[in-house]
């Protein structure tokens, strides 16, 4: 038996300038951080030589051609496994919330099954094959940042070339920053799931007409890995999380709502310094960077489920291996 463990992630800025519409014009960046919430993958032989894939849903099928769970199928090919094993999938957060679960899942599964077969990938090289199963097999319009996240763990930068090529940069924190990030970041879910796709996908379409705001949330991703390394994690933070949730909320509909804009503000005039939606918009959770002294007030006015977390500096890791 095999069980791996990856990180979700919440993305600070440049979110959008990991899409080929835009990189394949100069490149992106991104400033991204994995958190202690993850997706457990447990991969057993199995005593014949079907497939049993359990999830939200169980499949047993006789062959990987018949595997519905398009990831997983495409997961147990390209490692090249057609029967005889067992797979659970188990997460701390649902789908479809902006954490970039289904990126989580393709990396932890691709190591588990790689484990299994004897290989032992590299980050990298992780996040390269995850990418490649979700972007260029399935055709999902997502970007590249959430494959390299969940791989690497920990706070990074990472640029997205114009040749498709993803370098990453680890940002290196102070002890006393890294402490307040933890206290001052918190995050509420808006009981809104949502695929991201269809955002993703009107996203991609309008990219072109609005190259001047994602080319500044990319020139924000350079400026907040600077400020972080050298200034540290502080109010300007804030500020940049703002700057880049007015910017992120003009790229195209859907990104935001009335409701959305509602609780943002109410948690504004509760004390909060700034913060914006995660993943690709409509739902899922706020990210508010609030002072601790506010912090209930901000509870109170929002009146939303609380997901209380830390930074993860380990990327997918094989947890149990016998």
């Amino acid at each position: 038996m095999i069980i791996t463990k990856t990180p979700l992630r919440i993305s600070f800025t440049g979110g959008g300038t990991d899409l080929p519409a835009f990189y394949k014009n100069g490149y992106g960046a991104v400033v991204s951080t994995a958190i202690d919430k993850y997706i457990y993958i447990t991969v057993n032989k199995r005593f014949d030589n079907s497939i049993r894939m359990s999830y939200s849903q169980t499949e047993i099928v006789n062959h990987v051609d018949e595997l519905k769970h398009d990831i997983a199928r495409e997961c147990l090919r390209m490692v090249g496994i057609t029967g005889g094993i067992e797979i659970t999938s188990i997460a701390d957060i649902p789908s479809g919330t902006g954490l970039g679960s289904s990126s989580s899942f393709t990396v932890g599964l691709l190591n588990a099954l790689y484990t299994y077969v004897g290989e032992r990938l590299s980050s990298e090289e992780l996040a390269k094959r995850a990418c490649q199963i979700e972007i260029d097999v399935l055709g999902h319009p997502i970007g590249k940042q959430d494959q390299y996240a969940a791989s690497y763990g920990g706070i990074n930068y990472f640029t997205f070339e114009r040749n498709g090529e993803v370098r990453r940069e680890k940002i290196i924190v102070s002890n006393n920053d890294l402490r307040n990030m933890n206290r001052k970041l918190m995050m509420f879910y808006t009981g809104v799931r949502r695929s991201a796709d269809g955002i993703l996908s009107r996203q991609s379409k309008d990219t072109k007409n609005k190259m001047e705001v994602l080319t500044f949330m990319r020139d924000q991703a350079n400026q907040m890995k600077s400020y972080l390394t050298t200034k540290g994690f502080d109010s300007e933070f804030a500020a940049m999380l703002d700057t880049a949730w007015a910017k992120k909320k003009s790229v195209t509909s859907g990104i935001s709502n009335p409701q959305i804009d509602e609780l943002y503000q109410k948690a504004l005039n509760a004390g909060a310094s700034g913060g914006k939606l995660l993943g690709a918009g409509g739902g899922g959770f706020i990210l508010l960077y609030c002072d601790e002294q506010y912090q209930q007030s901000v509870r109170d006015a929002l009146e939303l489920n609380e997901l209380d977390f830390e930074v993860s500096n380990y990327g997918s890791r094989v947890v149990y291996f016998e």
